[in-house]
Formats: C-alpha cells, structure tokens, sequence
C-alpha cells in the first residue's frame, strides 16, 4: 500500500489538557468546543475533572499541581525543545538523524537535571528536620533561660503592686 508511509509519518503525540501527560494516537478522548477550541484528555478521569470544573493547580495527581508546589522543575532551558513548531520542514535524512541523537541528549540532560533537583529537595527536607532537632535540644538545655525564676516574678508583682498603688494615690 503506498498510503501506509505517510500514516506511520504522520503520528503525533499530544498533551493532556487536564493532567499534561502525553496523549498516544487513539487513546483518550478530544472535546471540541463551540468556539472551535480543541481540548484532548489522556483518559476518562482527566475528561471527567474538567467536565466538573476542577482546577489542575489543586489536583494533586495532575503535573499542574506538581508544579505550583515546587515538586517539580518548572523552569529550565530544556523544556523549549518540547514546544510544538509549526513550521514545515523539508525531508532531510540526515537532518532527522540529527534531530533523533539531539532528542535523545535532551532526555538524558533533563533526567540528570530531574533526579538533582529532587536530590536538593530532599537535602532541604534533611536539612530543616536536623535544625528543627537541634533547635528542641537547645531549648531542652538551656530550658531555665526561657522559665521565669521565682525571684524575676517576685520582683515583677512588687513592681506591679507599685505602679497600682501610685495610680492610686494621684
């Protein structure tokens, strides 16, 4: 068949519009709104969120959420090659073979850059819960500076008595 080049070609792969993970051909469903906008949904889960008007920043499965709270790398110079290009280009082998080694080298580099910007979230996470254990050992050791001795309140309500009984007497 002659026509079957051109279909194996012509696969694209698209993104959620409600969770942002990646729609393959033929799975999922696409909502076309009246003004012509295009929406497409990984799954039925995804489509029934947005049917119900939830928010993806306040979904927590959803990437949207992930990257609002910081749990994810949101920018980096990495992510412009994901961007969609509509410009046509002509076929040049060995153009597509360069493009293919360049995908690869970008998913290798934002692998690495991924697993060390949740390695330093760890670290931070590490790193607040030792101050925070240092922090209650100190108070547990010097816990007499913070209590009031007796004499200190003494001296306050003598103060107090006084102040009390000079307002009393103008």
């Amino acid at each position: 068949h002659e026509g079957r080049g051109d279909w194996f070609g012509a696969m694209r792969l698209e993104k959620c519009y409600f969770c942002s993970s990646t729609c393959y051909p033929g799975h999922g469903n696409t909502f076309i709104r009246n003004d012509c906008k295009i929406f497409r949904f990984c799954r039925s889960k995804c489509h029934k969120a947005f049917k119900k008007k939830r928010n993806p920043r306040k979904v927590k499965w959803t990437k949207a959420f992930r990257k609002a709270r910081g749990k994810e790398m949101t920018v980096d110079a990495v992510y412009e090659f994901e961007k969609r290009r509509h410009i046509p280009v002509k076929y040049d082998r060995e153009l597509w073979q360069n493009t293919v080694r360049a995908m690869k080298r970008v998913a290798e580099i934002r692998e690495k850059r991924e697993y060390n910007y949740i390695k330093q979230r760890i670290k931070a996470t590490q790193d607040k819960e030792e101050s925070l254990e240092r922090d209650k050992r100190e108070v547990e050791r010097d816990i007499e500076l913070i209590k009031i001795p007796e004499a200190v309140s003494k001296l306050t309500k003598q103060k107090v008595a006084k102040v009390s009984s000079a307002k009393m007497d103008m």
